[in-house]
């Protein structure tokens, strides 16, 4: 592919298309970037086809020669236990970054894995070191991500280790509506594109317990749930699951 000014050069038109007019651009590049720091950013922008339900974006092992963000889909990521087990770490929505994890390492110490038909756009690490001097906002915007990452992780370990089975889902449920709003997506209403297996391991409970607490809540009237369709009824009530407060547990 040739390069310009070290990079590689691409169509700037498609990549404004793809860029600057998508719905997602306030989430996953840098805030305030000028229209030369962008063009060049776009320049480096490779968009893969799209990936089937099940398929790897990479696995664990695997050299670290890009990031990704998530432009429509969802991917998990995983890592596999002592025993052989799959433990969830994640799972990763549209405007969201996967791969940073092997930034140190130069490995991928996690596998990701697309949960529907997913699309992608892929960074080559290599090129976006070039732009960090020309565009002075991608270092701060990646410390930004990274130390997201960092909270997201810190808090799933709290739930794992303080938090009650409802009070895990409850937190969960409020997170995707978070994120999916943030998106400009229902709040309210959204399709779990993850199995309740894949939710009971990310938290940390088992299948049948998942199925059970969301039965629960939909008795409850908290929740209305079809197959992998949820609707948020009452979010008082399920914030109130994911933190009671100390001394009133009257939903437990």
């Amino acid at each position: 592919m040739p390069l310009q000014n070290g990079l590689p050069h691409s169509d700037l038109v498609t990549f404004k298309v793809a860029c600057k007019d998508c719905s997602l651009y306030q989430l996953c590049l840098p805030v305030g970037m000028g229209e030369k720091d962008l063009e060049l950013l776009e320049r480096i922008v490779n968009r893969r086809r799209p990936l089937e339900r099940g398929e790897y974006l990479f696995r664990i092992g695997d050299p670290f020669r890009c990031f990704y963000t998530v432009r429509s889909g969802t991917v998990k990521s995983s890592v596999l236990m002592a025993d052989g087990r799959e433990q969830v770490t994640g799972f990763h929505l549209p405007g969201e970054i996967v791969g940073l994890d092997a930034l140190a390492s130069g490995r991928h110490d996690c596998a990701a894995r697309a949960l529907e038909v997913t699309s992608v756009c892929e960074v080559p690490y290599d090129h976006f070191e070039k732009l960090w001097e020309t565009v002075p906002n991608l270092p701060r915007q990646m410390m930004r991500i990274m130390s997201n990452e960092l909270a997201q992780e810190r808090v799933q370990l709290v739930q794992l280790g303080q938090k009650t089975g409802a009070e895990r889902l409850a937190a969960f449920l409020l997170s995707l509506s978070a994120r999916l709003h943030r998106r400009g997506l229902s709040e309210s209403e959204f399709h779990l594109s993850m199995s309740r297996t894949d939710i009971g391991t990310y938290l940390g409970l088992a299948e049948e317990t998942v199925s059970r607490l969301f039965t629960m809540l939909q008795e409850l009237g908290v929740l209305t749930v079809s197959r992998r369709h949820v609707c948020i009824q009452d979010f008082e009530r399920l914030r109130l699951f994911a933190h009671p407060i100390s001394g009133h547990s009257e939903f437990f």
